[in-house]
């Protein structure tokens, strides 16, 4: 019988993006169960990423557990995001959460959407 290979961590996070998602789930005003990650078609580039609190994991989320913090990734996402870094960027004008994607090809001027491609190759198969 065939052993089944660990499967990759889709989205990983930077300590700044760990740190700042759990200040915000603390001041948050129900009980969170985690942070959804997806994409959804949009902007000028064609895609972008989004984020909201969830109070369930459901039964098709990806979940990761990176840095005590719980990621669910929306299914239809995962080819996008298999790799990603998710950071927290502060600026003189602008505080953001950034994601490092090797899957993003290119991006509009102001940075709200990017142009992504699924993941090929070693580690990217569908889930």
């Amino acid at each position: 019988m065939a052993t089944a290979r660990p499967r990759p961590q889709v989205m990983r996070l930077s300590e700044a993006a760990a740190t700042r998602i759990k200040e915000l789930m603390v001041k948050a005003d129900r009980p969170i169960a985690g942070v959804k990650v997806g994409v959804k078609n949009g902007g000028c580039a064609g895609m972008e990423y989004t984020m909201e609190y969830v109070e369930h994991i459901g039964p098709t989320d990806e979940v990761v557990d990176d840095k005590g913090v719980k990621l669910l990734i929306d299914p239809k996402a995962v080819l996008f995001l298999i790799g990603t870094e998710m950071d927290w960027k502060v600026g003189k004008l602008a505080s953001q959460f950034v994601f490092n994607n090797p899957n993003q090809t290119s991006a509009c001027g102001c940075g709200e959407s990017v142009l992504l491609t699924p993941a090929k190759g070693e580690g990217a198969e569908a889930h």
